[in-house]
């Protein structure tokens, strides 16, 4: 593309190529079948099932719109529940020890080493970390900076478990016997059949890791991501074909969500690993008779404690924790509870500016994906009614752009509440009421006030990350001793967000919680433990063998 041809592309569209000198400066690979530079209306990408080692098109497609400008893009599968029956055939036929195990092809825990370790080389070339970087643009937008954390997270997950690291996952235990000849040795299992579904906001990063995962430990995994971004982990399976993936382990099915359902309601999977919203996840846990593992909802809290110190540090963090991404992170900062030194230290208005400066033509600030412009507002009001409530800043509609009606598109919003009428019950419920875009609640309480402040905390009911901003040990022992999420930093530099590949990242407090991306977290998601007592002898000359 030549300078020329760039100049004339609007600069929104632009900021989407990032520091590059064009979206074509260093191509595409080979395996790649789309160019996220050139989708339009005039040059569509073209997304296909995957199932039975063989990419398809389903009967119907359907038309996506280009979050930017609502221009159809992308063309991807509409597969209804009539052409289900391939994807169960293929579920089904997956035996409950998997396709790998302990005992059973061992050696395919050293191909998925390999694999891993191929895949990672493929992401460390620059054209190949551009492609989905741009690629994740184009489908959820959100600023160069963000959609490449996502791939470098991914990759550094790949490398994380090339060699023999995908083995070590299923080291087992040992313990003596009762006598001679006896050993119990505890071993991790897989599932056999298994499926995820996974949410449009991080479309490379929430699919590889859990998708490998299930992989490593021996799983049949039957995908399914949100259509809107199922293009990325589409081409995400391509290149794990050009690596050595076989191509039976993982089916792909673009559609809606309807019909996966059906799809979960006759091939019954072992287990099924959802990520997403609390409705759906309530209802398939249902569905599927508990045979989950859940990512739900996430209203995040962060509570800065009464030592101020690096303010300026402290209020970037709760603005990146706040409205990265558009807010669009399960592990976006829903509420701030500050303590009164900082407001005193002028926290809320640092934050005011700060939000100011995020635009559209960077996407630092972008569409909503999954809640219209009317139904924030509409919240926010709803909030603004309370009685002391006030605009700290935003509230208001974007304006200048070509965003469709279907998604939403305000100003970076905060909503002060005093902490009083947040607990009241006649408040409470709209003030934890989880906003996935770029909006948050604000309060502020003084020394004496915390055990309330722990009482909100208490109260909320999902439990996924929080931050406690302080370094005062005694403070922050009291405030982790008496709270409950799963990924709590804590420190002057803690933050909701991040959720790199070097720590648990899940909630705490269901039995039906998953985490991702550690060792530990694998283990816990796609396998079970499974207990062999070996025997073998010799019987005693002397033994007694008496009726009981």
């Amino acid at each position: 593309v030549s300078r020329m041809m760039l100049q004339s592309v609007p600069c929104r569209l632009r900021a989407l190529w990032g520091p590059q000198s064009g979206p074509q400066a260093r191509g595409i690979a080979a395996w790649a079948t789309v160019d996220p530079a050139k989708l339009s209306g005039s040059q569509p990408g073209t997304v296909q099932n995957l199932v039975g080692g063989k990419w398809v098109d389903a009967k119907a497609q359907i038309t996506l719109p280009d979050p930017l400008n609502g221009e159809p893009f992308i063309l991807a599968p509409d597969t209804q529940p009539d052409e289900i029956q391939p994807f169960v055939h293929s579920l089904r036929g997956v035996p409950k020890h998997g396709l790998h195990n302990p005992y059973k092809n061992p050696e395919r825990y050293v191909l998925y080493g390999d694999v891993s370790f191929r895949v990672a080389e493929e992401m460390r070339k620059p054209k190949v970390f551009d492609f989905f970087t741009r690629l994740i643009q184009r489908v959820a937008p959100k600023s160069w900076d963000q959609a490449a954390g996502e791939v470098r997270v991914t990759r550094k997950f790949y490398e994380n478990f090339g060699g023999d690291q995908v083995r070590f996952l299923a080291r087992g235990f040992s313990n003596p016997g009762d006598h001679y000849g006896q050993m119990s040795t505890g071993v991790r299992w897989p599932y056999g059949p298994v499926a995820i579904i996974t949410p449009f906001n991080f479309p490379l990063e929430i699919p590889a890791l859990q998708l490998m995962g299930s992989l490593y430990m021996g799983n049949k995994t039957l995908l399914h991501v949100d259509r809107k971004v199922s293009i990325v982990a589409e081409q995400l399976l391509r290149l794990l074909h050009h690596c050595g993936m076989p191509k039976t382990d993982v089916d792909l099915l673009v559609g809606a969500g309807t019909t996966m359902g059906q799809v979960l309601e006759e091939a019954k999977p072992r287990s099924t690993l959802f990520t997403g919203s609390e409705r759906v996840a309530e209802r398939l846990a249902v569905q599927l008779k508990g045979k989950v593992f859940l990512e739900d909802a996430g209203f995040d809290w962060k509570v800065l404690g009464p030592d101020v110190m690096d303010v300026d540090y402290v209020a970037w963090q709760c603005d990146q924790d706040a409205y990265a991404c558009t807010g669009q992170k399960c592990s976006a900062q829903s509420i701030l509870f500050a303590h009164s030194n900082w407001t005193k230290a002028g926290l809320f208005e640092k934050l005011k500016a700060l939000a100011s400066t995020r635009k559209l033509s960077d996407l630092t600030v972008g569409p909503v994906l999954s809640w219209t412009t009317e139904a924030m507002l509409a919240h926010t009001n709803k909030l603004l009614a309370i009685p002391g409530a006030r605009l700290l800043f935003g509230g208001k509609a974007l304006t200048g752009h070509s965003i469709p009606k279907v998604y939403g598109a305000i100003e970076p919003t905060a909503v002060f509440v005093p902490l009083e009428q947040m607990l009241d019950p006649k408040h409470y419920k709209d003030c934890v009421t989880e906003v996935f875009g770029p909006f948050q609640v604000v309060t502020e309480y003084n020394t004496s006030q915390l055990p309330l402040v722990l009482h909100a905390l208490e109260s909320m009911s999902h439990h996924l990350t929080a931050a406690v901003v302080s370094n005062d040990i005694t403070f922050t022992q009291h405030v982790l001793a008496h709270t409950v999420n799963g990924t709590t930093y804590v420190g002057i530099r803690a933050r909701t967000t991040g959720a790199p590949q070097n720590h648990w990242f899940g909630p705490a407090g269901d039995p039906r919680g998953a985490g991702i991306g550690t060792p530990e977290a694998i283990r816990l998601v796609w396998s079970c433990h499974r207990e062999i007592i070996q025997d073998f002898g010799p019987v005693p000359a002397n033994v007694v063998m008496k009726t009981s």
